[in-house]
């Protein structure tokens, strides 16, 4: 096992390994900008390392000074959490060339399952469910049409390297295709750096649905259920629960048991995330794998009872996978909302500046994982999440009265944060009933505007 693991990371992410590693009788040592010189992670490390000024390719991004910060402080690994440089093959790599374990997958299966038309190859031969659309690439705009003209419109145009809904476009017929073809080549490239675009059929009420898997060096796989994301805006998750309301048991437990398959097949070592969109009639299509932690570990964590980092950890460290799928077993409901400091009336705004009131909710099967507290200064620089709220409970009624009143507990000031609106969001029929699609939080946004 590791004697010190460095965390090339920020945030509440940084202050969920430092405590998966002190569970484990692990050193933990931390990076930081000078935008970070105060974080509150910072202080529960045993070693911190400046590594630049605030801006991220200037401090999180530069994998020279990550490895040195690693070097001087003696650590054996580095775990990236997500973000930042969790899906970089190369830095992976590097790792690997300078004797300090990468405790993710290897560069190689990072490589082969990051690329989205790659991935998709493997998912058909090892049975995981994919949408039709081109083979490959799109080389030839000509043969996308004619790709789109079988598989009839509405068609999707994505990024092969991308995420987070860049490199997207959507056609209702030709003349949008051989344009979105182009746009999203150039966002594509401009975002990733890697300008290959493919195309697949595009669901219109679609529900995001997506599989935890965890696989060792030793071949084996299993999954931890799944999660339902449906309820999101602009492609960003803002509720995820577990399991996924309303859906069929057996084609739940088949898709799982598919995801667990891909991992299987690409002899994948660590913690990743199958994602799959479903239609009206419950039959899912592969979306992509992230093959990293998930922001929203936590919800599988609360109904397995299975600690997703702590088992990162084993299985880079060369343990086998300490249960077999037959061990897994999925209990009661979680429901976790991701708290942005932002302003919901003003368009999403992020809010930087002082943090002078910080209530934090409590209770039985509450569970609140922040690096915010009173007196700490959110930075303009990161992405605008300090905490993740999530709540158990018996079944999913008992979930959403929890999470109200964990909300209704929750005080941060005078930032402008996202609890408001997710009062909002457990008191919506749609959200309620589980009558919804990924495009329902902005539909009800726009009628309100």
């Amino acid at each position: 096992m590791f004697k010190r693991i460095l965390i090339a990371n920020r945030g509440e992410i940084a202050l969920r390994v430092i405590r998966a590693c002190r569970a484990m009788g692990i050193s933990p040592v931390c990076v930081y900008s000078t935008a970070d010189k105060d974080g509150p992670w910072i202080e529960q490390a045993d070693a911190s390392v400046c590594i630049g000024p605030p801006a991220s390719n200037q401090s999180y991004l530069r994998i020279e000074r990550i490895i040195a910060a690693a070097e001087v402080t003696g650590a054996d690994a580095i775990h990236p959490g997500y973000g930042f440089l969790s899906e970089n093959a190369h830095f992976a790599e590097v790792c690997r060339d300078c004797n300090i374990t990468f405790i993710g997958p290897s560069p190689e299966a990072m490589s082969l399952l990051g690329d989205k038309v790659n991935c998709k190859r493997l998912a058909r031969q090892s049975g995981t469910p994919v949408f039709p659309g081109t083979e490959g690439g799109i080389e030839d705009i000509e043969e996308a049409a004619k790709v789109a003209d079988t598989i009839g419109y509405p068609v999707i145009v994505k990024a092969a390297a991308g995420g987070g809904g860049r490199g997207m476009r959507v056609a209702r017929n030709e003349t949008e295709l051989r344009d979105g073809v182009e746009k999203a080549r150039q966002e594509a490239i401009a975002a990733f750096g890697n300008g290959m675009v493919y195309l697949e059929k595009y669901l219109e009420n679609a529900r995001h649905f997506e599989v935890q898997t965890i696989g060792d060096s030793h071949g084996n796989a299993v999954h931890l259920f799944e999660r339902d994301c449906s309820s999101q805006r602009r492609h960003q998750k803002l509720v995820e629960e577990a399991p996924s309301p309303g859906v069929d048991a057996t084609k739940r437990a088949h898709v799982c048991e598919s995801a667990a398959a891909l991992i299987r097949t690409a002899k994948y070592c660590g913690a990743a995330t199958v994602e799959f969109l479903m239609d009206r009639h419950q039959d899912f299509y592969m979306l992509e794998v992230n093959t990293r932690v998930q922001v929203e570990h936590p919800v599988t964590e609360m109904i397995t009872g299975i600690d997703i980092v702590q088992t990162q950890i084993r299985v880079a460290a060369g343990e086998p996978l300490p249960f077999a799928q037959k061990d897994i077993h999925a209990t009661g409901h979680a429901i976790e909302v991701r708290i942005n400091a932002e302003d919901p009336d003003r368009g999403f705004m992020p809010q930087a500046g002082l943090i002078e009131t910080f209530a934090a909710p409590g209770g039985p099967g509450v569970r609140l994982d922040s690096h915010a507290r009173a007196g700490y200064r959110i930075p303009s620089n990161y992405d605008s999440m300090i905490g993740k709220l999530i709540v158990h409970a018996p079944d999913r009624p008992a979930a959403i009265a929890r999470m109200r009143q964990a909300l209704k507990e929750f005080r941060v000031g005078p930032i402008r944060t996202t609890i408001g609106l997710h009062q909002r969001i457990m008191q919506r029929p749609e959200f309620i009933e589980a009558n919804f699609d990924i495009h329902w939080v902005e539909r009800w946004l726009n009628s309100t505007a």
